[in-house]
């Protein structure tokens, strides 16, 4: 069977291959945040979503338990998805500045959002053999993403998933780059460039570690590096 966003959808939202996940997602899903309480979690694997024909793919951690876990969508419905598509709207890749729940009329364009990790983690840290297991499911959807031209990982944590899967993707040695917002790698001519950015999370905007206009900036560059007329990037790691 030749392989698709949507088979590859469908086996995420399917998933039970790590136990320690499936039980916590289950748990909050069924223990619900006090906010919520009257709403229906999602509480299953979060598939990617967005523009099949993107030349921009982010890829960010994991669902947030009371974010994407609830809403079923990925950066959905917490703050750290405020922020996040707020930037995006900002530069052109959404068509509105909210992400609130599905079917809220949220629409990427040249943009496909997805994670490392596909189920909500305790305390927001998967181990590696969770990221291992739910690696295959982020190499399919970059397989398939063949109009990708950028990849940007938000946090580190997305940055080392990508640096091993990267070399089976596009048939290169695994960059020796080191994670900082800005950081660009080339892998490759007619490959995607590789981009970092601080995660979009409240600890960092909150903080002052990554800001609105920073990430805008960079989403701008980003945009740059690969539309006819662009400036190339004015670095790497």
């Amino acid at each position: 069977m030749s392989d698709t966003l949507n088979l590859v959808r469908q086996e995420i939202v399917a998933c039970r291959r790590c136990p320690r996940l499936v039980g916590y997602r289950e748990e909050v899903a069924r223990v619900r945040k006090r906010a919520f309480r009257a709403e229906t979690y999602w509480g299953r694997g979060v598939p990617g979503f967005g523009d099949p024909h993107a030349r921009l793919v982010a890829v960010g951690l994991a669902p947030a338990a009371h974010g994407a876990n609830r809403t079923g969508r990925v950066f959905t419905g917490d703050l750290s998805a405020a922020f996040l598509v707020a930037a995006f709207h900002a530069v052109g890749y959404a068509n509105q500045p909210t992400s609130v729940r599905r079917g809220d009329g949220l629409r990427y364009s040249d943009l496909y959002v997805t994670a490392a990790v596909r189920c909500v983690p305790p305390g927001n840290q998967p181990n590696a053999a969770e990221r291992d297991t739910c690696a295959p499911y982020l190499e399919r959807e970059l397989r398939l993403l063949g109009e990708a031209r950028a990849i940007l990982a938000l946090g580190g944590f997305a940055w080392e998933a990508l640096l091993d899967i990267v070399p089976r993707v596009y048939d290169v040695p695994r960059p020796r780059a080191t994670f900082g917002h800005g950081a660009v790698v080339p892998l490759g001519p007619g490959r995607p460039l590789l981009w970092g950015s601080y995660h979009p999370s409240p600890q960092n905007t909150n903080t002052g570690k990554l800001t609105r206009p920073m990430l805008v900036e960079l989403l701008q560059r980003i945009r740059a590096s690969y539309e006819p007329g662009g400036s190339a990037p004015a670095g790497n790691a």
